[in-house]
């Protein structure tokens, strides 16, 4: 797939030995995320995706409104005062139809120090019945770690885009406490849609403008494309893809480069189709703090400051839902 807007890269040197051939990669990174900030990732080695998007519209299609209530998150559902992040994301008839469901880290077990501490944006996954749904849990917890393994290797490239040392995020992208999450996110097919936003320029949206809050987001989204990016001469639309993933640069990436590399503004198109949108929203941990920086000038400081990841995430996720409602 070659597109002006969206490249598509080769990250398969980036899981390799070979320093000039990630260099080479790293410049590619660059030139996209310098441009309209979406790239997509080509040869990830990621082979389970007709299997994800199988077991996704299986788990959907068959998930009573009972079962949607009990892992419903608190937001929706009081009773379930633990569970702010992870678990069900309701449609509500009349007014919205998109529904979802998220998973967080499989590591934060309740022995987890951060799970003990009750430390926010910190849950333990609670899953559908295994009996209901076979193997949905294993499936999931087996993906989370491929994305996170894919996602390592983008962020070694995105070092070397940066002028840095490839292992630059090593310590603070870890699998014990990133709270990177997965969302498996349905928009279904209606007749009668419930009433949907119009934007300023009277395209009909699903939602609205946006950065993500995210160091990167890594999205898998085939088939149905309705993602549209911000450029200097208004909105354009990003192509699908059924064997790469999307990938963008989040708000605290902006805030640690010294906004060189821009978290994206983009939105969700309005499309009465049934379609999947699964992100693998890419996050260190609550307490990782990067200085800001400004690349490729050593010299030079940056004049914000320093930020720990959980402060910003904690504010964005925040300010997302009063921008733009719970999803």
């Amino acid at each position: 797939m070659q597109d002006e807007l969206v490249p598509t890269i080769d990250i398969s040197p980036l899981f390799g030995t070979n320093l000039q051939d990630k260099l080479k990669v790293a410049e590619q990174i660059d030139k996209a995320c310098r441009g309209s900030g979406f790239f997509f990732a080509s040869n990830h080695g990621v082979d389970t995706l007709d299997q994800l998007v199988k077991t996704t519209r299986k788990f959907h299609q068959s998930l009573s409104d009972q079962e949607k209530w009990d892992l419903a998150i608190v937001a929706y559902n009081k009773e379930n005062t633990t569970q702010k992040r992870n678990g069900y994301y309701l449609p509500i008839e009349g007014k919205k139809a998109v529904e979802s469901y998220c998973y967080l880290n499989p590591s934060f077990t309740p022995d987890h120090p951060k799970i003990k501490d009750n430390i926010p944006c910190h849950e333990v996954n609670i899953w559908p019945d295994p009996q209901k749904h076979p193997g949905f849990k294993e499936f999931n917890e087996e993906y989370y770690w491929k994305l996170f393994d894919v996602s390592a290797a983008i962020l070694r490239g995105v070092a070397l885009a940066l002028g840095k040392n490839e292992d630059f995020f090593d310590e603070h992208f870890t699998k014990e406490d990133t709270l990177s999450s997965v969302r498996l996110i349905r928009y279904p097919y209606i007749e009668n849609y419930p009433p949907v936003k119009t934007a300023k320029d009277g395209t009909k949206v699903s939602f609205e403008s946006h950065e993500d809050a995210s160091l990167l987001t890594v999205l898998y989204q085939p088939f149905v494309a309705n993602l549209q990016v911000e450029m200097p001469d208004g909105y354009k639309s990003i192509p699908s893809s059924d064997d790469c993933f999307l990938v963008n640069a989040g708000g605290y990436m902006a805030w640690i480069t010294n906004n060189y590399y821009k978290a994206p503004i983009h939105r969700v198109k309005w499309v009465n189709a049934e379609r999947l949108s699964l992100p693998y929203f890419v996050m260190l941990g609550y307490d990782s703090i990067i200085e800001p920086f400004v690349p490729h000038s050593p010299n030079e400081k940056s004049k914000l400051r320093p930020l720990s990841y959980g402060d910003y995430f904690s504010k964005a996720r925040v300010d997302l839902v009063i921008s733009n409602g719970q999803t």
